[in-house]
């Protein structure tokens, strides 16, 4: 009885594989944390991948891993936010081209006690004071887009990061945020992981916002299928083309609105 069980989940699974139903396509997307810490890809990721019958497999690190991923041919496309890397990566043809997607800015988060007093100011400005004051300040430290605008400030600051008040979580957003929760120090955060995840922050508030330095763009990159030929680039080309079309601007447009009464992040496609 056993043995004839078994023969009969044999054939079972021989008709499930000659039945000639054709797998699912898989689109490697790597992308920035704050895309997936925000909860931007929930709302976006579904109806691509029900339009065009296929699976995204995310792979959610740093800007600066995830163009590594993609030099390394082991990623289709890209959605990012570090445009002088991105126009690099273009120029050195690993990528297509580079496509505007969406927008939003970084904030400067910390103590609702302001020990280094840098609230209202412009980020350099606020960076340079909380140097001086040795006030604790979590880095997320991991070539992220984050890290590399908070270096920029900086250096801007001309003050440079070093101390035993300067710490570095070598982690992404949300899980940097956290450690400068638990620090009670100041953090750069994009907004929208701000935004998701504040309510977690107890600790910090909004102490810099609305800095034009702080300004954040997103750009979504096809890999060239001339340097990785095994890569899915019609599929690849099919999410860039969703990502700024009428569908998915609009997505990116509400996402958050219903539950933080503001949008997370801009389109810049379709407005």
């Amino acid at each position: 009885m056993k043995n004839r069980f078994f023969v009969y989940l044999l054939i079972i699974f021989s008709l499930i594989l000659s039945s000639g139903l054709p797998a699912k396509e898989i689109l490697t997307l790597a992308s920035t944390t704050s895309t997936l810490d925000s909860g931007l890809f929930d709302a976006l990721i579904p109806p691509f991948e029900k339009k065009f019958s296929c699976t995204v497999k995310i792979i959610a690190v740093g800007t600066g891993q995830a163009m590594r991923l993609a030099r390394d041919g082991n990623a289709d496309v890209l959605l990012v936010h570090d445009r002088a890397a991105e126009e690099k990566f273009v120029a050195d043809g690993f990528g297509i081209e580079r496509l505007g997607v969406m927008h939003n800015d970084f904030v400067l988060v910390g103590p609702k006690s302001d020990p280094a007093g840098i609230r209202g100011m412009k980020g350099a400005e606020a960076f340079k004071k909380i140097a001086a004051a040795g006030a604790f300040f979590v880095s997320r430290g991991d070539d992220s887009g984050t890290h590399k605008k908070e270096l920029q400030l900086w250096k801007t600051s001309s003050m440079p990061p070093t101390g035993k008040w300067y710490l570095e979580s070598g982690s992404g957003m949300e899980a940097t945020l956290r450690v400068a929760s638990e620090k009670i120090a100041y953090c750069l955060v994009d907004r929208a992981t701000w935004l998701a995840h504040a309510r977690e922050a107890d600790p910090l508030a909004v102490m810099v916002e609305g800095d034009p330095q702080l300004f954040n763009p997103y750009s979504v990159i096809v890999v060239a299928p001339a340097k990785f030929p095994w890569l899915n680039f019609k599929l690849a080309s099919h999410f860039a083309e969703f990502i700024r079309s009428a569908e998915g601007q609009a997505i990116i447009r509400a996402f958050g609105q219903d539950k933080f009464g503001c949008a997370l992040f801009y389109p810049d496609v379709i407005h």
